[in-house]
């Protein structure tokens, strides 16, 4: 693994707070197809230099990079909602006066 990589980051146009990091050199082209339609149009972000001991929001720069060198991307999914957040979406309401 090298220890610098210009990175891209597109952000998704389909799911809030998923990104997909690839190296800039060789843009989108090892994404495969299946994920890029699942992903939506991919939006750039930033670009940045990452290193191994880069700490991120999420991860850290050295499992993005291993992910890149080895895939040729690292998907970064959106956090799990809360279990108390989920109980609002299945919990039918009723009106009560």
């Amino acid at each position: 693994m090298k220890d610098k990589l210009l990175c891209e980051i597109y952000k998704s146009s389909r799911k809030e707070e998923m990104y997909l990091y690839v190296d800039k050199r060789k843009g989108l082209t090892e994404v495969p197809e299946a994920l890029l339609e699942h992903f939506g149009k991919a939006i750039p972000a930033m670009t940045m230099i990452l290193t191994a001991d880069k700490t991120l929001a999420r991860t850290s720069g050295a499992a993005v990079m291993e992910a890149i060198a080895e895939q040729g991307f690292y998907l970064q999914m959106p956090p799990a909602k809360e279990d108390y957040m989920l109980d609002l979406y299945r919990t039918p309401t009723e009106a009560r006066y």
